[in-house]
């Protein structure tokens, strides 16, 4: 998590009360963040001769991107104390009714297609004020902007630059401008020379290194204003004195750029001669369909079940009860007059992490108090230290292999494509597998849909070892779901392999009866479709030996009525899924899904 150092005195001043050190622990640690250190009883620093006034280090949740400032942890805890409400955003045009314009050349589309811009009029800048919107700028690119590479911030004097402007990508030899904090004039390719052992700006230089043109914008008389991500031009530098900023954001991300232009405008929007009040600037990008103007500071509108939030705090509290406690973190809502089930919410500008009803049902358990939430829910669940069902099933399905004499194994969850079906003579028919965007490595490539790859790879790697070797691993699997807001769901898997000089069938068959055992299935000699049980049937699959195989399939009660699956298989594996995974001896494996049992 980002840890933001601020000045004591400030913050205390901001937020309107003198607080002990335990005081200000708990404020933070029933907000959801955490104070790291106060320095005021430390030796500090002295510079120009005066000491650094005490500092409180506090850590912020990587997803809050709008407390990564002194400025955004004073409103936002200013709003959970009720000493305030969350400000009204607004955009508004200049005096003269001309809003300025940002055009997008298609060359950027080789390098760095995106930009967003806005900007600050008659802000008030002080030391303090400025080294914050340095300092924030600094912990957007690290965090968000992962190091620049999907979002660079631009900022500049809008009284030293004129429009419109226009962002375009030339050849390095063709930029030439004096970039910032220099006075000498370069092009881009001698800015990399000039720049690559520089400890701050050389470590950015790869992003756009090898590319055959560089992102430039510059304004209507042909001054540079930056060459993105590395480094502002030196004309339209900022300083104390600065009171109009135009802000321009470049980046390859859609949704971070807007997340980066709105976080910075509301931040500091409050310094401006009208508070809270952001300047537009239309983007006109024809050739990607990206034109429009930014940046949009309307709430996004969401819905959430009152049921559903009492549900997963164990609270009783009304609609209208509810909606009271989500001001506290900056929301807008109240009851839907149609449903009494539904809350409407406006989401501020401000909330980028707030992507799910669970998300709302976080802040609303915030809000009351994570201490003063009830221990034990109505339905006598217990609400603190108690595992999930399908966790404890789990650890005891481990604590019976094991005493059977089975080793547990702990492979990674991602795997090679080839390795989950190919090597396993299995076809990928493109609706089950979860795929990796960007994987960095062919072994990377998806997440696992079956436990064998993990397992046969372990024992490949241990088959040196004395035989028989008996392993077995119980964990998830991952699977498309389209269906589901989040697109994908979990499947917790048991699986364990034999490999020896012999076949080991029959000991992973009795892996197999012990485990339901356990369970308390009773195996049934012949199929019964009105009677609780297990049976196994013969299986024609390519992972396994001809005639060597079996499905394992169960009848189980749910809600009260008899219920058949299909929970999995096991048998001898064939020679050609040995060869793949280079074992010299037969392999029998077992592998079946827990979730029925629960």
């Amino acid at each position: 998590m980002p840890t933001i150092g601020v000045d004591k005195a400030t913050l205390y001043e901001l937020l309107g009360q003198e607080f002990t050190t335990k005081e200000f622990d708990e404020l933070c640690f029933e907000f959801g963040i955490e104070l790291d250190e106060d320095t005021t009883d430390q030796e500090r620093p002295i510079v120009d001769g005066v000491q650094e006034r005490p500092q409180l280090k506090i850590e912020i949740p990587a997803n809050r991107y709008d407390m990564l400032c002194i400025e955004g942890i004073a409103l936002n805890l200013n709003i959970f104390r009720n000493r305030t409400t969350l400000p009204s955003f607004r955009l508004k045009a200049p005096a003269g009714g001309d809003i300025q314009t940002m055009y997008v050349e298609e060359s950027t589309q080789q390098v760095r297609p995106l930009v967003a811009a806005s900007i600050l009029r008659g802000i008030k800048f002080t030391k303090d004020r400025y080294e914050s919107f340095i300092a924030l700028q600094d912990k957007l690119h690290a965090n968000l902007a992962r190091q620049r590479t999907l979002v660079s911030i631009g900022t500049h004097d809008l009284n030293t630059i004129k429009g419109p402007f226009h962002y375009k990508a030339l050849p390095p030899k063709d930029i030439k401008f004096i970039p910032l904090n220099q006075t000498k004039e370069m092009d881009a390719a001698q800015l990399m020379t000039f720049y690559e052992k520089d400890k701050h700006l050389g470590r950015f230089l790869h992003i756009i290194r090898d590319s055959p043109v560089y992102p430039v914008i510059y304004d209507s008389r042909g001054t540079v204003l930056s060459l993105p991500p590395i480094i502002n031009g030196d004309h339209s530098k900022i300083t104390l004195n600065t009171t109009d900023v135009l802000l321009e954001i470049t980046a390859t991300d859609k949704t971070k750029v807007e997340i980066v232009n709105n976080i910075m405008v509301t931040m500091f929007s409050t310094y401006c001669a009208e508070p809270f009040t952001v300047e537009p600037v239309n983007i006109i990008s024809k050739h990607n369909n990206e034109s429009r103007q930014t940046p949009d500071l309307s709430p996004r509108p969401m819905v959430a079940s009152s049921a559903y939030l009492n549900a997963c705090t164990g609270l009783t509290l009304s609609p209208a009860e509810q909606c009271k406690l989500l001001t506290r973190m900056g929301h807008i809502a109240k009851p839907n007059a149609s449903d009494k089930d539904v809350l409407d919410i406006d989401v501020p500008v401000t909330r980028a992490d707030i992507l799910h009803q669970a998300d709302i049902m976080e802040d609303y358990a915030v809000a009351y108090g994570f201490n003063a939430l009830p221990r034990f829910y109505p339905n006598k669940t217990a609400a603190v230290g108690a595992p999930l069902p399908i966790n404890r099933l789990s650890d005891i399905i481990r604590a019976e292999s094991a005493m059977a004499g089975w080793t547990e194994v702990m492979p990674l969850i991602l795997c090679s494509h080839d390795e989950n079906y190919a090597w396993l003579n299995r076809k990928d028919d493109g609706t089950q597998v979860i795929r990796l965007q960007n994987p960095k490595s062919l072994e990377y490539q998806v997440v696992r849909t079956s436990l064998l790859p993990g397992i046969l790879k372990t024992v490949r790697e241990n088959r040196h070892r004395a035989l028989p070797l008996r392993v077995f691993e119980v964990a998830d699997v991952g699977f498309k779901a389209m269906e589901l807001e989040r697109k994908t769901r979990n499947e917790r898997h048991v699986a364990a392999a034999w490999y020896g000089k012999a076949s080991g069938f029959e000991v992973v068959h009795g892996l197999l009866d012990r485990l339901m055992l356990m369970l308390q299935i009773e195996f049934l000699v012949e199929k019964k479709t009105d009677k609780l049980g297990y049976w196994i049937e013969e299986l024609d699959a390519p992972t396994y030996f001809k005639g060597h195989a079996a499905s394992i399939h169960v009848n189980l009660k749910v809600d009260g009525k008899l219920k058949h699956f299909v929970v999995g298989e096991f048998g001898i594996l064939h020679p050609s899924v040995l060869k793949n995974f280079e074992l010299g001896y037969p392999v029998s494996a077992l592998e079946f899904n827990l979730e029925p049992f629960l």
